[in-house]
Order: structure tokens, then sequence, then C-alpha cells
């Protein structure tokens, strides 16, 4: 069985090396909607993978079309069963040219770089455990690593792979960012609907009453909508994009909104499909179209999830520092993998804050403490 005042200290001497990988890996660039940009951060990934930990058993790609690829790699161990799934994507918010913005940089404890937090600390995570355990001799089961590119605009190509590597997994470890250093256990579900509105056009200072307002009828709308929300069930509806009308002198003729709903439960996504399903304009010459759908299902807090975090807060006080859990409002491939009945722990990736934010930053005492983490997990995996 491995030390952990030992595995720490081999992992704090690779510190140097650790950072090294790092910034290689943000100074690639790779915005979720730059086809180009994805296809060469993904080949520096694999390229990188395979220095590092040897050729994989098994590569399978996913086309993303014009989003990113998906890739599994499996890396057998010496203890047979299922394998451990590792969840991470490539793909970041930023868009080509943040980093002469933003370069990649370490200040003191503190690094910073666009997709360092949300999530390239992460992957260093996992092939440095790796490297640790393989260092130490230590038994650990097969792991698979999925590589997706498209997770950052909702995974439209990553989510049926996901599903799929996810039930067969004895477990689902997510290498997304923590919160405020906790790991996450439970998620919201989101749904990103639009509404488009039609009403007919008029001169509005000449024939006011010949025209109807698609304008005033989404105003209607968005009051209905704001009266949807309950907090304390966990329900968000965020109205963030909203349009209408040609000029100031027409009745408008066309509206329309752009939502964001959060919810904690299967019950209050029931509640929320029914709220849009009855949603009045007010006018009879105004219709409303509602397009769009579910994006992720809720990750709810599991049993198992539960037992997954217990093992991972043993192993954190073996190394000598608490862990807690918390539930988010953001989602993550977790929640498709978690929809499918995989046991998943969430947030073991990155310790910093600021992710989509230019304030993102991660810190290195985090990289080198998750990464003893996740050695000790899979070195400990469930029975």
């Amino acid at each position: 069985m491995i030390q952990p005042a030992e595995l720490t200290a081999w992992i704090g001497e690779r510190r140097a090396e650790m950072l090294d990988d790092l910034r290689a890996y943000v100074e690639t660039e790779t915005p979720s909607d730059d086809r180009a940009a994805l296809e060469k951060g993904l080949a520096f990934v694999e390229q990188w993978l395979l220095d590092r930990l040897g050729s994989p058993a098994r590569r399978e790609l996913t086309p993303g079309g014009e989003l990113g690829d998906v890739v599994v790699l499996d890396h057998p161990g010496t203890l047979g069963g299922p394998p451990v799934l590792l969840l991470a994507h490539y793909d970041t918010v930023w868009p080509l040219g943040t980093l002469d913005e933003i370069p990649f940089s370490v200040t003191g404890d503190v690094v910073r770089g666009p997709g360092v937090f949300d999530m390239k600390v992460g992957l260093v995570q996992v092939v440095w455990a790796l490297l640790a355990l393989d260092h130490f001799g230590v038994p650990r089961p097969d792991v698979r690593i999925l590589l997706n590119g498209d997770e950052e605009i909702g995974s439209p190509v990553g989510r049926p792979v996901i599903e799929e590597a996810a039930r067969t997994a004895s477990e689902v470890l997510v290498l997304e960012a923590s919160a405020d250093g906790k790991v996450k256990t439970a998620r919201k579900g989101v749904g990103l609907f639009q509404l488009h509105l039609t009403g007919v056009e008029a001169h509005a200072g000449l024939d006011p009453r010949a025209g109807a307002s698609a304008v005033y009828a989404l105003a209607r709308v968005i009051g209905a909508l704001e009266a949807a929300v309950d907090l304390e069930a966990g329900t968000s509806v965020n109205v963030g994009i909203v349009s209408g009308g040609t000029r100031a002198n027409v009745t408008p003729g066309k509206a329309w909104a752009s939502i964001d709903v959060r919810i904690s439960s299967d019950a209050e996504r029931e509640r929320i499909d029914a709220v849009l399903a009855s949603l009045d304009t007010g006018d009879g010459r105004v219709a409303l179209e509602v397009t769009g759908g579910w994006n992720r299902p809720v990750m709810e807090r599991t049993d198992a999830g539960v037992a997954a975090f217990e093992r991972a807060r043993s192993a954190a006080t073996a190394l000598g520092f608490a862990l807690e859990e918390t539930a988010v409002g953001g989602a993550s491939d977790g929640n498709f993998a978690a929809a499918v009945g995989a046991t998943v722990l969430d947030g073991l990736g990155a310790v910093g804050a600021g992710a989509h934010a230019r304030s993102e930053h991660a810190t290195v005492s985090g990289l080198l403490e998750r990464t003893a983490l996740l050695a000790l997990l899979l070195a400990q995996p469930p029975r």
C-alpha cells in the first residue's frame, strides 16, 4: 500500500514538471467554437498523454463535425473489473487570442491563463496521478480517459459517448474544477429555451389599434416566467436575452427571448415543462412558439455518490487536509453520467476560482494536493 507521505513528497518533487505540462496545455488554446484550434489542441493532448503514459490499449474517436472530437483512451491496470471513467473536457470558453491578453503565469501559489481552472489542471492531475501509481508499483483498476471537445456548449457530440462509457464504469470521477475546494455530489439540471412571438405589424401612429405587439406579449410572458421561480425548491428561470421590433413607429410583429432554467429535481422539471406549455401571450393575435429543451439532467445526491465522497474524504484526511462536499447550480458532463445510473464524484479538479471570468486562476498547492488525492482514490477503488 502506498504511504501518503511518500506520495505527497514524490508529487511535490515533480512540481516543476507538472507546471511545464500545464503551461504547454494552457498555451495550446482550445475554444469550443474553433474547429481548427480544437483539432490542434486534441493532437497536442493525445501526444502529451502518449509521451507520459504510453500507448493506450484502445483508442476510440467520435468525430465532432464542426465541433470538437471526442476521444476515449483505455489504460489497463492490474486489478481487473470494470474501468474507472476519468471524465475531462479539453475545450474552453475562451476565444482564440485570449492567451495574448491573459498569458500563462505562476505568481507564488497562483496560476493564471485561459482555461487553467476550467479545466486544464484536471487533466494534468490525471496524468501525474497515474505516473505516481506506476512509480510506486501500486495496483490500480483499468482507467478509461474520456476527452470531450464540446462540453462548454452542452456536449451534443459528447453526450452519447459519455453515457455509453458511464454505463460500464465502476465509478465516474469528473476532473472539473472544485467549488471553493469542495467536491460536488449534486448538480442542477439545465434547460435552454427560446421563445418566438409573432404578432401583427402596423403603423404605431396612424393605426395603433390595428397592430398586435409581440413585444408587449413577450413582457406578459416574462412576468409568468418570473412567477415560476422557486429558489427554495432550487429552481431559477433567467430570461437572459430579449429582442423585438424593427422601428419605434412600427407595432412590433416579432419578438424573441432566450431562457436559462436550473432545477434540482425531476419534479421541478415537470413543473417547468407545464409552465412553458401554458404560457399565454394575452392577445389571440400573437402566436408563441417555445423551442429548445433540457440540456443536462439533474445530478442528484445519491447514497452511492455520498459513499464515493466518503472514500475521498478519508483519502484527503490521510493526506493531511479536510475535504468537503457541496451541491452547485452549474452542470457538467457528470450530469449525463449520473442520469444513466453511474456513481459520480465531480469537482475533483483544480482548486481556485473564476471559471469563465478573466479572474480565472488555480493554485499550485491545489494541483499537487488533488493529484495525490486522485492517486489514492485510484489505489483504493470501490469494492
